[in-house]
């Protein structure tokens, strides 16, 4: 009963979790390339969820520094991090995503087996 307790008010590290499965599954199983784009847009926002929980302190405030109070601070170290994570992340996107309608204006398809598939027949 205890573990169910913590996991509970855990719950955004399972979020997390459950996100990162979602984009691997549907990395692994579908061949369209415009879903394995997304699919790994999801596995960045699990990524980036995970790290910003990692720097929250529950019952936290923000890291603004008082006199003669002892309070507890949110660590804002996770939080500046995962901004430059989601700057890259999105120029990766941008940049998968140009080259997906490159391969479409190639082949007339962005499916990966069906490329596989016209490229075995060259």
């Amino acid at each position: 009963m205890e573990m169910l307790i913590k996991i509970l008010h855990n719950y955004y590290y399972m979020v997390a979790i459950l996100l990162f499965i979602i984009g691997m599954h549907t990395m692994l199983t579908h061949s369209n390339l415009i879903k394995k784009v997304i699919a790994m847009n999801i596995m960045d926002t699990s990524v980036f969820l995970l790290f910003v929980a990692i720097g929250y302190t529950y019952g936290g405030e923000a890291p603004i520094i008082r006199e003669g109070s002892e309070v507890l601070y949110v660590n804002p170290l996770p939080g500046s991090l995962m901004l430059t994570g989601i700057v890259v992340a999105v120029s990766i996107t941008a940049y998968a995503l140009s080259l997906v309608v490159k391969i479409y204006r190639f082949y007339g398809t962005v499916d990966y087996d069906e490329i596989c598939l016209i490229r075995s027949q060259e």
